[in-house]
């Protein structure tokens, strides 16, 4: 399962996807999380319909997508894609922490929405 976060500093999930210059995807594994790239992403495109579409193919390799926001048409734009939008517990939220609760909850009892990811992994 790959998650990709939407982040200035590959720290902290603090960034607004549709202004994300740079995205970082990390892969859950069965004990452990795994970064694999950095997804630069440039945000000068004016059209707006453009610019999501952008943005939903530099993380077209993600299952779930964590942005700090993310406003309502690209929201429903990256569901429609077949990627989960996880929010935010608190303001600057580790990624870290994001990842740990994630693999704590894919490892005990997944929920619906994160099985359809782990089955299709299989």
């Amino acid at each position: 399962m790959k998650i990709a976060f939407a982040s200035t500093d590959n720290i902290h999930v603090n960034d607004h996807f549709g202004w994300c210059k740079c995205f970082y995807l990390y892969e859950l594994l069965n004990e452990k999380s795994v970064f694999l790239r950095a997804i630069e992403s440039k945000d000068e495109i004016a059209q707006e319909t453009d610019k999501l579409n952008y943005k939903i193919s530099c993380i077209k390799d993600a299952n779930i997508l964590c942005a700090s926001h993310i406003g309502p048409r690209a929201s429903l734009m990256v569901k429609n894609s077949g990627i989960f939008i996880l929010g935010v517990q608190k303001e600057n939220e580790l990624i870290k922490d994001v990842l740990d609760k994630l693999l704590a909850l894919q490892n005990s009892n997944p929920p619906l929405w994160m099985q359809r990811f782990l089955h299709k992994n299989l």
